[in-house]
This record gives C-alpha cells, structure tokens and sequence, in this order.
C-alpha cells in the first residue's frame, strides 16, 4: 500500500522553509513604519502570521497592522496582494 500525497500548507518545504536562525525577542518587537519596503523571509519556527509559501522571497510595502502583524502589498504576477505577516518573517529591504 502507497502513502498518501501530503497537500497541506506546509506541504514541500523541507528546504525552503529550512535555517539555521534563532528567533529573538527584538524580531518579534521589530515594527515597520508605513510604506517600508520588507522582504518576506519565512521563518519556519515561528507559526503564528506565516504566509503561504508561494510569497517566500517577494518583496512588498507596508500598508498598515491588524493586530500584532503588519498587513503587507505584495505582487503575485499581475495582481496585488494583501498579505496579514507577523514581523518575524518580515525583513527591511536593502539590510539594515
């Protein structure tokens, strides 16, 4: 008997979501003023605000907070995008 496909959200990641970061309390505490430019670099232990993988890597601008988490504009192809990421998978673009 065959194992079943795994299709979850998480499904596929083991590579992509993989490194070797600690979470520390400044990047949970981290805020980003409105229109920042954040890159979205996923963190895979922390759950809470994580984004579908597909924006792994995308880049976008800081529109706003709902909550705890920063609601973020991202171009998925042709279209925009409204992501809700908690601040730990978010990264200023350009360092810093």
């Amino acid at each position: 008997m065959t194992n079943k496909k795994a299709k979850g959200v998480r499904a596929k990641t083991r590579h992509l979501f993989s490194n070797d970061k600690r979470v520390t309390v400044n990047k949970f505490l981290s805020s980003f003023d409105l229109g920042d430019r954040v890159v979205v670099n996923i963190n895979s232990s922390v759950q809470d605000g994580m984004p579908h993988r597909r924006f792994q890597g995308l880049s976008g601008k800081v529109v706003g907070m709902q909550g705890k988490c920063h609601k973020v504009l991202v171009m998925q192809g042709n279209s925009l995008r409204t992501l809700v990421v908690n601040s730990a998978h978010l990264d200023l673009l350009g360092g810093a």
